[in-house]
């Protein structure tokens, strides 16, 4: 899109990452990254601008040296936040990554602020929370990847498992990421063909639990950190699917509000992506045990956010 400008709070491997994606397919004006450290965001960013003439493309990418250079963003990708260290619980993770996400929203409120949102800091669906809670905007411009990468997940097993339709496998997801993650595999897909018509149930189920560990899998191998391509990849998706209004249907991180009989929760369901953010959020049947699925999913985040709201971190809000 013309013109467009997209920031990156968080260069790290995703951010990065990211970045580089969107610059290779050329799909916004200029590209802002916002990163700690500023020397090295620097060293990449003019790599990445050089990367973009290489490839023949307009893109342009810059540094914020502080969030005030975060200006006029359309859509602003947040990966800034902690990993889980040795020791640390997932309420300490929560509540380190929740005041990231409460500074940088802030931030972003100020100077960009009528950008669409994209947080991929985990634990994602409270960080999703978090940012729409201290932003006060509407749910559409908040909207979290997880789903996207799950999805791609769980194609790459089916892939592994049947040995055909590379490129042609649609893998449907919802709920929350990894242990929380609800297949659906009447809506997953080969060529067209129902995932449900080409394998038996004990095969599907595996290739789901498969893609529930998909991460862990790669971090086993890595040893010293946690995928980021596909990730990244999945983040790039969204952004541009909002900056050229395509208005494709995406399972991303929303907040519900009365979807599927929740609200004031968040949980991966489908939705179409476009200008607007959330162009549309999209009810599909669920069958009794998706339905619990989801249940468990919803009940998991709502522990999160009630931790949040035990330790008063939205304050009067």
């Amino acid at each position: 899109m013309k013109g467009s400008r997209v920031g990156i709070v968080g260069a790290g491997n995703v951010g990065a990452t990211v970045a580089y994606s969107l610059a290779m397919r050329g799909v916004c004006h200029e590209i802002i990254l916002r990163d700690n450290k500023i020397e090295r965001a620097k060293g990449m960013a003019l790599d990445m601008s050089q990367a973009a003439n290489a490839a023949r493309q307009h893109t342009v990418v810059t540094v914020a040296e502080d969030m005030s250079q975060l200006t006029d963003c359309d859509v602003i990708v947040i990966t800034a936040g902690s990993p889980r260290l040795p020791g640390m619980s997932r309420d300490d993770l929560l509540m380190i990554n929740a005041k990231i996400m409460k500074e940088v929203v802030n931030d972003i409120k100020k100077y960009s602020p009528n950008a669409i949102l994209v947080p991929v800091s985990n634990p994602l669906d409270a960080m999703v929370y978090t940012a729409i809670r201290e932003t006060g905007w509407d749910r559409g411009r908040v909207i979290g990847m997880a789903g996207i990468l799950d999805s791609a997940r769980m194609a790459h097993f089916i892939y592994e498992k049947v040995k055909y339709g590379a490129g042609q496998i649609r893998a449907s997801v919802m709920g929350g990421h990894g242990d929380d993650m609800v297949p659906l595999p009447r809506f997953s897909t080969i060529a067209g063909v129902p995932l449900t018509d080409l394998l038996t149930d004990d095969e599907i189920e595996e290739i789901v639990d498969k893609t529930r560990n998909g991460g862990a899998e790669i971090v086993k191998y890595l040893q010293t950190g946690s995928a980021y391509y596909a990730p990244a990849k999945a983040a790039s998706i969204m952004v541009e699917a909002i900056l050229k209004d395509t208005k494709q249907i995406f399972p991303c991180a929303v907040m519900l509000d009365g979807e599927y009989g929740y609200k004031d929760v968040v949980s991966g369901v489908p939705v179409a992506l476009g200008a607007r953010g959330v162009e549309k959020l999209i009810e599909v049947s669920l069958n009794e045990k998706q339905t619990a699925q989801f249940a468990k999913s919803c009940a998991s985040v709502q522990e999160l956010i009630d931790t949040l709201n035990k330790n008063n971190f939205f304050g009067d809000k």
